[in-house]
């Protein structure tokens, strides 16, 4: 144990929480946050910086910092907000901090696979947070193994601390850069030692990671959204295979890798970040209202309102409505909190569905011919509900509109995708999907009609949407699909 080092106990009860049995989305790894302030407590700031960040993973959070000397830390299950309180952060001293938000898609959503990790070294602490997933992590485990080396989890990321420390001799930023030449995957990760905090992003930008101005000193986080939050601005997007440094000088920022082809995640647009953060100098908000402007464009409607999946349909469906001329309306009330227990629901509540979690507004919709614009569907479960709960609300018709192409093919670079058997778009057509759902039309966007929406002919991972992967080449798909297999009966 470090100093003031405090967890929640493992409690296994706290499984996937509600809101991921029911909700048909996609899920994305984690956020992760760096500070470093000298003369400053900055565990308070990080709170709040992971809590702007909350959106990126609920299963988990964890803080480590660090006065210069020695380590603390406080992980637990749950939200930032049930995870931290005023006793705790209290101890957590220092002028550097990480900190890390989990959503799980490599390990168990358990205690022993909370972030950051933190091991003790011959050069003082040392700790990491990741979002992401290493595609080559069965050969690294065998590799560790083999040397002797003892593994407590499931994740990749456990595997990165302990390759950071085999890396031999040499100061820490030569260490990150053979750990970069060793990893395959995506990764954004934050790495605190003794003296400095490290940004750290996969050569292919999959994973976002930004450089923020604090009173003080500078923080690196997983969006942008997190900076204004704690007094920061943005004053960088750090580019693929970048490395930032900052410490008692500032910051400094140096390539620790090859850039390869960009292939950021475009589902970041789509749906995972939030829509005041800023990608590419763009704000998401903006891109996901010209996504819905296209989606009018290919697939016009001939209907009375246009209403949201909420929340995360909402500005492609006020795309949608500004380019159709379509009135823009509520539809749906979207209870934010349903999914944010860890109380198990009864079967006769399980039975009740997506109910639990959206109410129709009646007088909106009764006797209207009714645009439902979503941004995504992955399995199918999701969707013929809310069909279903328009009409019994008085919809007249239901005219579904998805804002992003039909996902036909699982993620393995860190996002909670489903497997192929699973995706509803790779085992039926379009009309076999509009029949399921019970829709009067379905459509979805097209991929050259989301590029141009999104001012790119390239620079973005579709592969689940073409079954292009960027690491086709390097790693089997097979091995991949082993790989997740692995982590589904490990963590268990």
């Amino acid at each position: 144990m470090f100093p003031h080092e405090e967890v929640f106990p493992d409690a296994d009860q706290t499984a996937v929480a509600l809101e991921n049995s029911q909700d048909d989305k996609p899920h994305e790894e984690c956020g992760v946050v760096g500070i470093y302030a000298p003369g400053r407590e900055v565990a308070r700031r990080t709170f709040f910086a992971l809590y702007a960040l909350q959106h990126r993973g609920q299963e988990a959070a964890g803080i480590v910092t660090c006065d210069g000397h020695m380590a603390h830390v406080h992980k637990g299950m749950g939200l930032v907000s049930q995870v931290f309180n005023e006793d705790n952060l209290r101890h957590l001293q220092g002028h550097m901090a990480i900190g890390h938000n989990r959503y799980s898609t490599t390990g168990a959503p358990k205690l022993r696979n909370t972030q950051p990790y933190i091991v003790e070294t011959m050069d003082g602490p040392l700790a990491i947070g990741h979002n992401g997933n290493l595609i080559n992590a069965p050969a690294l485990r065998r590799e560790l193994l083999e040397r002797g080396v003892g593994l407590q989890t499931s994740t990749d990321s456990e595997l990165i601390i302990h390759l950071l420390l085999g890396n031999g001799g040499g100061d820490w930023l030569t260490r990150i850069r053979i750990l970069m030449a060793r990893i395959e995957g995506a990764y954004a990760l934050v790495i605190l030692t003794r003296d400095a905090i490290y940004g750290v992003r996969d050569p292919w930008g999959l994973r976002p990671l930004v450089l923020g101005e604090l009173d003080g000193g500078h923080v690196l986080a997983s969006e942008s959204c997190a900076f204004s939050t704690i007094g920061a601005k943005l004053i960088h997007e750090v580019e693929p295979g970048q490395i930032v440094r900052l410490d008692a000088n500032g910051y400094e920022i140096l390539q620790g890798a090859e850039r390869r082809k960009l292939a950021f995640c475009t589902f970041e647009q789509i749906y995972f970040a939030r829509p005041d953060s800023i990608f590419n100098g763009r704000l998401v908000h903006q891109v996901r209202q010209e996504i819905g402007r296209q989606l009018a464009k290919e697939a016009p409607a001939d209907a009375d309102i246009v209403i949201p999946v909420p929340d995360s349909g909402t500005p492609h469906a006020i795309g949608y409505a500004q380019e159709s001329g379509i009135p823009y309306s509520e539809g749906l009330i979207k209870s934010r909190y349903i999914g944010r227990t860890f109380i198990e629901p009864t079967d006769q509540l399980r039975k009740v569905g997506v109910a639990m979690k959206f109410n129709p507004l009646v007088d909106n919709l009764e006797g209207r011919r009714v645009v439902m614009v979503d941004d995504s569907i992955v399995r199918g479960n999701t969707s013929g509900p809310l069909v279903k709960l328009l009409r019994n609300a008085g919809a007249r018709e239901v005219h579904v509109r998805v804002a992003c192409p039909p996902i036909q093919f699982p993620c393995f670079m860190g996002v909670d995708m489903a497997t192929q058997e699973e995706l509803i778009a790779a085992n039926m057509s379009n009309e076999e999907i509009r029949e399921y759902i019970g829709a009067d039309s379905l459509a979805f966007i097209t991929i050259s009609g989301m590029m141009e929406a999104l001012r790119a002919e390239s620079g973005y991972c579709n592969a689940c949407f073409t079954g292009n992967y960027p690491f086709q080449t390097q790693i089997p798909l097979i091995e991949l699909q082993e790989k997740e297999k692995f982590a589904q009966v490990w963590g268990n």
